[in-house]
């Protein structure tokens, strides 16, 4: 019969605190360089400059007529001014002449201004009036020097700062880095986060379920919610109740990843061996418990740069330690500048009566209404209930020594899907 060691002592600190122990030992990752088409999602690893002026050239943003502006001066209302349509610049048509005065072009948007051109008069606003042989514009009013005129590096100026290292690309970053030939770029590599689920009372997906079992349902929300931040997922399976098969199993598993995540087997009572696999593997423990609900036997430690982070077994326990601490800190080893989930406040719809001794953090439900932000329980609060994150796209964020809350109050949320984040907790 092997010995078991009890529980360690658990001493509670504020969830702040708990962020910050992770942040301190958080390693940014590599490097790697990757297609441009590949990059969505992924973490700039350099700033990158523009490598040229946007426009590069001086262009009309219309399709519309180049003129030189002071052939327009004497147009005035009941005296128009006709100026020769000479050419067509854009498309199949290139002009290559030198416009004179009493001379206009015709341009398509983004064509070339042509030589002696110093504005351009939108289609809408000149009229095209045909003389035999000849066809001109006739301009009602005076166009100013430089009218519809899109300037070299009116855009962007040559070296000016695109995109900051630690930016997530969006589709619009990677298109601005098209623009200026960026083929291959340096990005942070993904971090290899292995997930393994403890505990002898789990069925896998395709086994019937029997009696006093549950599926293992907490290793494929974490694998989602690791996709979700853009991370490199494994799941390694289970542990059971053989202690040393399983510190073998999570050694093994550091040894191939950067971070490991465990669901289940850190319950406060006789069938905790979480504390024991830490001391056992030599790890240095961060923390064992934190202020909060649910998930406030959520642990970490830390070993050769390496990450161990315990999560509770109950599916609303797991889901909010994962997003509360596992979450930001691998984003910090992505390098990104804004790892924090964005913090804003909403009306709370419904009441909660629920007293809470220590901070909560309820599933909930944002709705919007006319230009206002509400939020209310998406689902019973039990940290043992997998309904309450059916419909959850934000945590409640209930302070620490409140007695309930009524509908109406303003409360502070948590933005799970929210792609920008934020730079710190607070």
């Amino acid at each position: 019969m092997r010995c078991r060691i009890l529980v360690l002592t658990r001493k509670p600190i504020p969830v702040e605190e708990a962020v910050q122990k992770l942040a301190a030992v958080s390693k940014q990752l590599s490097n790697e360089t990757i297609h441009l088409e590949d990059s969505f999602g992924r973490v700039l690893a350099n700033d990158l400059y523009a490598t040229h002026p946007i426009p590069s050239y001086t262009r009309s943003p219309y399709d519309g007529y180049a003129i030189p502006s002071m052939s327009t001066s004497k147009a005035e209302k009941g005296h128009s001014v006709f100026l020769e349509i000479v050419g067509t610049v854009g498309r199949e048509n290139e002009w290559s002449g030198t416009i004179k005065e009493g001379q206009a072009v015709k341009v398509m948007t983004g064509s070339p201004l042509p030589n002696g051109a110093d504005s351009v008069i939108m289609t809408e606003r000149a009229k095209v009036v045909e003389k035999p042989g000849e066809k001109y514009i006739e301009i009602r009013r005076p166009v100013s020097k430089g009218e519809n005129v899109s300037q070299i590096g009116e855009d962007i100026k040559e070296n000016q700062l695109l995109v900051k290292k630690g930016t997530v690309l969006n589709p619009g970053i990677i298109a601005s880095l098209a623009t200026f030939g960026y083929n291959n770029i340096t990005v942070t590599r993904k971090p290899k986060v292995g997930i393994i689920a403890a505990g002898n009372n789990l069925s896998n997906l395709e086994e019937p379920l029997q009696f006093g079992k549950v599926r293992n349902s907490n290793t494929y929300m974490l694998i989602a919610q690791c996709n979700r931040c853009r991370m490199d997922p494994h799941n390694y399976g289970q542990i059971g109740n053989q202690l040393d098969n399983a510190i073998e199993k999570i050694r093994n598993v550091l040894n191939e990843t950067d971070v490991v995540i465990t669901t289940g087997g850190i319950s406060v009572g006789d069938d905790d061996d979480m504390p024991r696999i830490y001391k056992e593997l030599g790890a240095k423990v961060l923390f064992n418990k934190i202020a909060m609900r649910p998930g406030s036997i959520t642990s970490a430690a830390v070993i050769h740069n390496k990450l161990l982070i315990g999560l509770s077994g109950n599916p609303a326990a797991c889901y909010v330690g994962f997003e509360l601490f596992a979450r930001p800190v691998i984003k910090m080893m992505l390098g990104q500048s804004k790892p924090f989930i964005k913090r804003t406040q909403a009306i709370l719809h419904k009441d909660f009566p629920k007293p809470s001794p220590v901070t909560r953090f309820v599933r909930g439900k944002i709705s919007f209404c006319d230009g206002k932000i509400y939020v209310e329980p998406s689902g019973k609060d039990k940290s043992n209930m997998v309904s309450s994150l059916l419909e959850s796209n934000s945590f409640i964020v209930l302070q620490a020594g409140t007695k309930g809350y009524s509908a109406g109050s303003l409360v502070d949320v948590l933005l799970l899907e929210d792609k920008e984040g934020n730079e710190t907790w607070l």
